[in-house]
């Protein structure tokens, strides 16, 4: 059974749907390799942590090694420990919000929804319409059934009860066994 099946199939939706964003704004995204300023600290669900942990396993170990010694000096404040010289070493295995990040968000808030995204981007746009923004309340739901599906079909969570994890902590879960 592949526990991450569900959680591969919302990234592949998630990077078609950027992806087709990317190709009718793409002129006015700025987010290219070194644009780091983003890049931070953050929890992940279990799922995430869990495909992360997968993909540094996967690392050469010189740098496996590199990467757990510099997340176990981290704070949360720190920017995200898969940096090395502005550039992501997992950026084909980052987490979602990674991916969506700088895009156009549809954000819930108390006071109603508001559009957002990474102040370089879409500058000299006064409006976008909706089928270039990411309704962020859709995919936090999406992703949390997915988590809850992996929580109930995994055997035995190295990281204990199913709470987010930081990304640094995740580093430090492997070698994790095969699923």
């Amino acid at each position: 059974m592949d526990a991450l099946a569900n959680y591969r199939i919302l990234v592949a939706n998630v990077d078609a749907l950027c992806e087709r964003i990317a190709a009718v704004y793409g002129d006015h995204i700025k987010c290219a390799p070194g644009c780091d300023a983003c890049c931070r600290h953050l929890t992940l669900f279990p799922v995430e942590a869990y495909a992360l942990a997968k993909a540094v396993d996967g690392l050469a170990e010189p740098l496996r090694t590199e990467l757990r010694a510099k997340a176990a000096t981290l704070t949360p404040e720190a920017p995200c420990p898969l940096l090395r010289e502005s550039t992501c070493l997992l950026y084909g295995a980052r987490p979602l919000i990674c991916r969506t990040h700088g895009f156009p968000i549809l954000l819930e808030t108390a006071n109603g929804t508001r559009e957002d995204h990474c102040p370089h981007n879409f500058q000299s746009l006064a409006s976008l319409p909706g089928n270039a923004v990411i309704q962020l309340e859709r995919l936090n739901e999406a992703l949390a059934a997915v988590n809850s599906l992996f929580l109930q079909n995994i055997p035995a969570l190295p990281a204990g009860n199913g709470d987010r994890l930081t990304i640094a902590r995740t580093i430090l879960l492997t070698p994790l066994s095969d699923d």
